[in-house]
């Protein structure tokens, strides 16, 4: 079963794990590489959203607007354009201050959306890739498995060999060694990586995770709706929104106010108290006429009202890329990552050495004297053999 089952997604695990190195500091990279997320930090009123949506408009103009983020001080704010068909996703990068415009990304292209597109979709059609990715990942749950039964020592003796690597043997037996001992060591951290990736492959995962965990709300994001006959006539009160959380919560790092899409949809406003994680993420809706706020019944509400199943499925993308942990948290799923990526690697490796052995011992033995060749004749073949 561990061997067929690695031949068969082999492939598929090697390249959603290696996209899954390569992403891991995208967010550091692109600090360190795009000057134009960084602004002077100055002691002045920052401008509202209503202001830096009408700028950000005149830089993309007939683009739809889906949010103006606001992050901690000295960085851009970013206006977001997004459209699902036909599909369009653009950063406006502004000068909270001046509402100076300091750069234009399309989020669709670049070095880093080739590599998310590969992790999600192996880089086919979403409708093929993502499936094929998420039964993939399946199969490597049964693979780490598999592969701890295969490792466990039978007695004390073949326990020694289990745990570390014969670095002065033959290049086969250090290869065996990697993907034996390697694999064991990250197997852990592995299935940590790979369910938590189940989570967004299928429905059924995330829905007995969260059951097992005891909990009771939806999964399914939804927004309440709007009450149209309070309609006045009037622009989205945004500013009057933004400006209320922004008293409400002194202290947030991150502030994303969403841009109702409909008549009858809310203003959503997504408020975070840390940067870098999502999981305590302040999910608020608003009725974009009364300004009443609005109450929701799945998982994605006040953190506040949130459960400990509710916090779980929250955390799930942070513990999936380490970010729940920090910097060291990164760091550990990078190396994680990357040794799941060698496994196929070795595992093939080990697979076609053997074969080449077997095909060895079989031209052998056809090499053999048949018993019915006179003795005298045997006896010089068996020199020459």
């Amino acid at each position: 079963m561990h061997l067929w089952l690695g031949l068969t997604s082999g492939l598929v695990v090697f390249i959603v794990a290696i996209t899954g190195c390569l992403y891991a500091f995208q967010v550091e990279i692109q600090d360190a590489t795009q000057p134009f997320r960084f602004v002077e930090q100055r002691d002045e009123a920052l401008l509202p959203p209503s202001q830096l949506r009408a700028i950000a408009e005149k830089a993309l103009p007939g683009k739809k607007i889906h949010a103006v983020l606001y992050s901690t001080p000295g960085r851009a704010v970013q206006v977001i354009f997004y459209n699902f068909e036909p599909e369009y996703y653009y950063f406006v990068y502004l000068d909270p201050y001046t509402g100076n415009v300091l750069k234009v990304t399309d989020e669709n292209a670049g070095f880093f959306h080739f590599v998310l597109q590969g992790h999600y979709y192996l880089w086919l059609p979403p409708t093929l890739g993502q499936p094929v990715v998420a039964t993939a990942t399946l199969v490597f749950v049964v693979m780490l498995i598999t592969g701890i039964v295969l490792w466990w020592p039978r007695n004390r003796a073949a326990a020694r060999q289990r745990f570390t690597i014969k670095w002065n043997a033959r290049w086969r037996r250090k290869n065996y060694d990697l993907h034996n001992v390697m694999g064991f060591y990250v197997s852990w951290i592995a299935i940590i990586l790979a369910v938590t990736g189940l989570v967004w492959g299928f429905q059924w995962v995330a829905s007995s995770v969260y059951a097992v965990a005891g909990g009771e709300k939806s999964l399914r994001y939804a927004e309440p709706a709007s009450d149209t006959t309070l309609a006045r006539g009037q622009a989205t009160p945004l500013d009057e929104i933004w400006m209320t959380l922004r008293r409400e919560n002194p202290d947030a790092k991150v502030m994303e106010v969403h841009v109702p899409e409909t008549n009858v949809s809310p203003i959503v406003v997504n408020v975070n108290t840390e940067s870098g994680t999502y999981w305590k993420t302040d999910y608020r809706y608003f009725d974009q006429y009364s300004l009443k706020e609005l109450h929701v019944d799945h998982v994605y509400g006040k953190f506040a009202e949130a459960t400990a199943a509710d916090k779980l499925v929250r955390m799930n993308y942070d513990i999936h890329v380490g970010a729940i942990l920090g910097l060291a948290g990164k760091i550990l799923m990078f190396c994680a990552s990357l040794l799941c990526a060698s496994l196929p690697v070795t595992g093939v490796y080990i697979w076609w050495g053997r074969r080449k052995k077997s095909r060895e011992e079989e031209t052998g033995k056809k090499r053999v004297v048949p018993s019915r060749v006179r003795p005298a004749v045997r006896k010089a073949m068996a020199k020459n053999v």
